[in-house]
C-alpha cells in the first residue's frame, strides 16, 4: 500500500498522532508525561510550532499542530527521536519507542469548523476511552490534555494557543468565552456517555482517523495541486532537502549572531578561541535549542573541530553543571520577531 502524502507548507495545520511500538505504552508514569511535554516545549522553540490542542494517552498521543514554517518533517524527526532517547535513558531501556510512521492529517484551518472539530476530537479522547467517570467527573479531571489549560490561562505554556479554536465558535479567551467552551464540551461528553459506540458519535471522527486531509473540496484540490507541484519539482516537499536545509541554516546563523552579541564576541574571534571553550558551547546550546540544524553544522560554524563529547557537554550545560556565568547571558536570549 502506498504511503499517504506528506505535505509541508508555511502555515500548515496538522492532526499529528503516533502510537507506541507494538501498541506498547509510551508513558510509564507521570514523569514520562512531563518529559514529553518538556521535549515538546523545546521542539516548539526550535521550530516555531504552535500547538492548539494535545492529549497524552497511555500508548499514543495527539497534537493539533501549526507550522508557521514548512518544517514538520525535520521537527518531528528531532521531537520523536529526542523523546525516545530521553525515555529510554530514564527507564533504562533501548530500541524503538514509536510504531512506524507518525500520522499527519492536513487540516483546513481557514474555513468551516474543521479546526475546532479536530481540537474537540483530541480533547474528548479521555472521554471516549473511559478514563474517568463520565457521569460523575468533568472532562478537566483528566490532567494530561490541553483542555484544562483552556480553562485556566495562568497555567498555559507559551506554545499553547487557544484563540483559533475559541474563535471558530466566535468566543474570546476571556471568562465568558472559556465558560461557553466548557459548557460546549460538557454537552459533548454527555453525548459520548449516551452513545453505544463512543468512537462513532461524530461523523467527522471517521475522517480524522482514516483520511489524509480534513476540509472541503476546494481544500482537497489545493492540496492535490501542491502534491503535483512537488512531483514537478516546483515546490518543496517533506523530502526536498535543499530548501529545508537552506532555511534551517539561515535560522541557525541568526541564533549564532544573537549568541555572539550576548557574549560580546566578534565572529572573527571564533577561530582563535579554544575549540572546546565554554563560550562556544554556550552558543552551540543556543543554536541546538532553537533550530533543527545538525550538530556537524554547529561544530563547523563555531570552529569546534570534532567535539566528540558535544551532546554530553551540552546536556551538562542544560542542567547547570557549569553555573551561570556567560551561559546565563545566552540562556536569557529571546527570539527576535
Amino acid at each position: 500500500m502506498p504511503r499517504k502524502p506528506r505535505i509541508e507548507y508555511e502555515g500548515a495545520v496538522y492532526h499529528v498522532m503516533c502510537r507506541g511500538n507494538g501498541g506498547d505504552a509510551i508513558f510509564w508514569d507521570d514523569k514520562d508525561r512531563e518529559l514529553f511535554l518538556d521535549t515538546l516545549n523545546e521542539a516548539c522553540s526550535r521550530c516555531g510550532w504552535r500547538i492548539h490542542a494535545f492529549v497524552l494517552m497511555g500508548n499514543h498521543y495527539h497534537l493539533l499542530l501549526e507550522t508557521p514554517e514548512a518544517n514538520l518533517v525535520a521537527g518531528m524527526k528531532w521531537f520523536q527521536g529526542t523523546y525516545t532517547q530521553r525515555f529510554n535513558s530514564r527507564n533504562k531501556r533501548w530500541g524503538h519507542l514509536f510504531q512506524g510512521r507518525y500520522k499527519a492529517l492536513v487540516i483546513d484551518g481557514a474555513a468551516g469548523d474543521y479546526f475546532s472539530t479536530v481540537a474537540g476530537y483530541i480533547h474528548l479522547n479521555p472521554a471516549r476511552a473511559g478514563l474517568f467517570d463520565l457521569k460523575q467527573e468533568m472532562l478537566e479531571a483528566y490532567p494530561w490534555s490541553s483542555y484544562p489549560l483552556y480553562l485556566k490561562p495562568a497555567k498555559r505554556p507559551d506554545w499553547l494557543c487557544v484563540d483559533r479554536v475559541l474563535g471558530n465558535f466566535l468566543w474570546l479567551d476571556n471568562p465568558a468565552g472559556r465558560k461557553q467552551y466548557r459548557e460546549h464540551m460538557l454537552l459533548r461528553v454527555l453525548e459520548i456517555s449516551a452513545c453505544d459506540d463512543p468512537a462513532e458519535c461524530d461523523a467527522q471522527w471517521k475522517e480524522i482517523r482514516r483520511g489524509w486531509f480534513l476540509g472541503d473540496e476546494a481544500f482537497r484540490k489545493a492540496l492535490l495541486n501542491r502534491i503535483n507541484d512537488v512531483v514537478a519539482g516546483k515546490q518543496r516537499s517533506s523530502f526536498s532537502g535543499d530548501q529545508v536545509l537552506g532555511h534551517d541554516e539561515t535560522e541557525a546563523e541568526r541564533w549564532v549572531q544573537l549568541g555572539l552579541k550576548a557574549l560580546g564576541l566578534a565572529d572573527e574571534q571564533l577561530r582563535g578561541m579554544k575549540k572546546n571553550c565554554v563560550d562556544k558551547y554556550a552558543i552551540a546550546w543556543l543554536v541546538r535549542r532553537n533550530t533543527c540544524v545538525k550538530n556537524q553544522w554547529i561544530k563547523d560554524r563555531l570552529k569546534m573541530g570534532k567535539a566528540t563529547n558535544f551532546t554530553t557537554f551540552l546536556r551538562r550545560m542544560e542542567v547547570g553543571e557549569f553555573g551561570a556565568g556567560q551561559f546565563g547571558h545566552v540562556k536569557s536570549i529571546k527570539p527576535c520577531t
